[in-house]
């Protein structure tokens, strides 16, 4: 079952939902240019991390649903982008091309630059307008997954210009036990891609952690138990982030 958003806001792909769980995500199509500008205050950036078969891409919808129905300008958004970097970003994710582990690093941090200042859509111009944007996955992903090849502080220099132009209002971690992902990735997904084996894991969620420490004071972040029914998820998440976006 597929079709367009309805969320004002969503311009750089089309949420599919395959059976729900973890094989509900994200496609790279054109999305339409349906969304609200807002016209007072600056907006939010909220941002959703979790390992893979978290979840964090359901809860991101159900959030985003629940923002448009409060009047709220919405742009729900995901990383890699659907943008030329994301695009090979995906490639590797899929087997299609092999990379270093730095050069891949490098990667998402360009993503990520493009993602907020490309002249079409980038977030950074849409939170100056007072639109909320919902990603899914920002800066700490790059923080987990890539510091299990190499050191967290190189990744966190790497994407020192990105923190420094948009910073999270809130960080939604959706904290699943590795084995709960692998069986939601194993059920709904077709294949399993680069980061999806239960040991890389168990060492990324380890990661989140350590960077969530290594920030303490410096970033605000909730964290969620994500081994529940999906609208218990989105009730919690709501009641601690919601009004965020809502200031």
């Amino acid at each position: 079952m597929e079709g367009r958003s309805v969320l004002p806001g969503f311009y750089d792909g089309i949420w599919v939902v395959r059976g729900g769980g973890a094989a509900a995500g994200w496609e790279c199509r054109d999305g339409g240019t349906n969304g609200r500008r807002a016209e007072v205050e600056k907006g939010r950036l909220i941002a959703f991390e979790g390992i893979d078969g978290s979840g964090k891409s359901t809860q991101v919808r159900l959030f985003s649903e629940r923002l448009g129905k409060e009047g709220i300008p919405v742009y729900a958004t995901m990383e890699p982008t659907c943008l030329p970097i994301g695009s090979l970003i995906r490639r590797v994710l899929r087997g299609e091309i092999r990379m270093e582990p730095r050069v891949f690093a490098a990667l998402f941090a360009a993503d990520r630059l493009d993602h907020l200042l490309n002249e079409e859509d980038g977030i950074a111009a849409k939170v100056l307008e007072g639109i909320t944007v919902v990603t899914d996955r920002y800066y700490f992903s790059s923080y987990a997954y890539h510091s299990v090849d190499m050191p967290m502080e190189q990744v966190i220099q790497a994407n020192a210009m990105n923190r420094g132009i948009l910073r999270p209002a809130v960080t939604v971690f959706i904290d699943v036990d590795p084995d709960t992902a692998m069986d939601r990735i194993l059920q709904n997904r077709e294949r399993q891609e680069l980061f999806e084996k239960r040991s890389r894991l168990e060492e990324v969620r380890k990661k989140y952690f350590e960077a969530f420490d290594r920030l303490k004071g410096q970033e605000n972040v909730v964290i969620v138990d994500g081994n529940r029914p999906p609208a218990e998820i989105a009730d919690e998440i709501w009641e601690a982030a919601g009004g965020t976006a809502q200031m």
